[in-house]
């Protein structure tokens, strides 16, 4: 199928394009990297009446090492994620994770923005945000939000973000030297979306002093498996009585099944992610 038909702006700045978002009387839709939103509207699963493109923004593609912060602009791609010096050297949990992120033809469009925005369950940056402790920053016509990664995501495909705000960044606190973190996912093809996926940040080598689990493709968006966190709290990764506590802690989860697996499995994969990530902290 081919796309309903549409209007179509690309502007040079955002004050333009937060002009076209709110000007518009019906359904108006930022494009980012479109690696989502194209083929939702080939099959028509989405009509916006007005796309206002945000490629020709240079103000949203960079990648910051502030003091205590690393800031990435929203229409920064995966690949140049992949290729930052920045990321490599403080963030280290994306660096693990990019490679699994469908190939690199999509890495090369796809945009951090655009993957939180669309709030996909089975996506890894969610969840990698979530046990960054991230910031979201939305911006509309009248100022500036920051809205925690925890509570941006809320359900199936659905956000925090208002209809007239557009994501322009994302902050995430400057990791210490002594953090550790692990990523690992189940999918049956390299690339496909995973049936289920961890990522966790934690502090402390040896016992635990804090740590952020957080799980995708589990359930109706990622989650941070908050009785697990609290089970590993203060002890070792390399105890196994305190894993098996935080393998019971997804037990407490709400849990959802999909066309890749029933509840019962999805349970079973994160018990085996979880056991696998913490034997692998580092």
């Amino acid at each position: 199928m081919k796309a309903a038909d549409f209007d179509y702006v690309r502007p040079d700045s955002l004050d333009e394009a937060l002009a076209a978002l709110t000007g518009c009387e019906g359904d108006a839709r930022p494009l980012a990297g479109g690696q989502s939103l194209m083929p939702m509207m080939n099959f028509r699963l989405a009509q916006p009446d007005l796309l206002v493109d945000l490629n020709a923004i240079a103000d949203l593609r960079s990648i910051e090492d502030r003091s205590d912060s690393i800031v990435v602009g929203a229409m920064t791609t995966y690949a140049s994620l992949e290729r930052s010096a920045i990321v490599a050297d403080h963030l280290p949990l994306i660096g693990k994770a990019l490679p699994h992120i469908a190939h690199p033809a999509i890495r090369n469009r796809g945009t951090i923005g655009g993957s939180l925005c669309l709030a996909d369950p089975a996506a890894e940056l969610p969840a990698l945000m979530l046990a960054l402790d991230a910031t979201v920053i939305a911006t509309s016509a009248t100022g500036e939000r920051r809205i925690k990664a925890d509570d941006f995501f809320v359900g199936l495909y659905e956000t925090d973000l208002r209809a007239d705000e557009i994501v322009t960044a994302v902050s995430m606190p400057k990791p210490p030297a002594e953090a550790c973190f692990a990523f690992d996912e189940i999918a049956r093809r390299h690339g496909d979306y995973a049936m289920a996926g961890v990522a966790i940040a934690a502090l402390g080598r040896g016992a635990v002093e804090t740590i952020r689990i957080a799980f995708f493709s589990v359930s109706d968006r990622a989650v941070r498996a908050t009785a697990s966190e609290t089970a590993m709290t203060g002890q070792s990764a390399a105890d196994p009585d305190a894993v098996d506590r935080a393998l019971d802690g997804i037990d407490a989860l709400t849990l959802q099944g999909d066309l890749n697996a029933p509840v019962e499995m999805k349970r079973h994969l994160a018990r085996v992610l979880l056991r696998r990530a913490l034997a692998e902290l580092d």
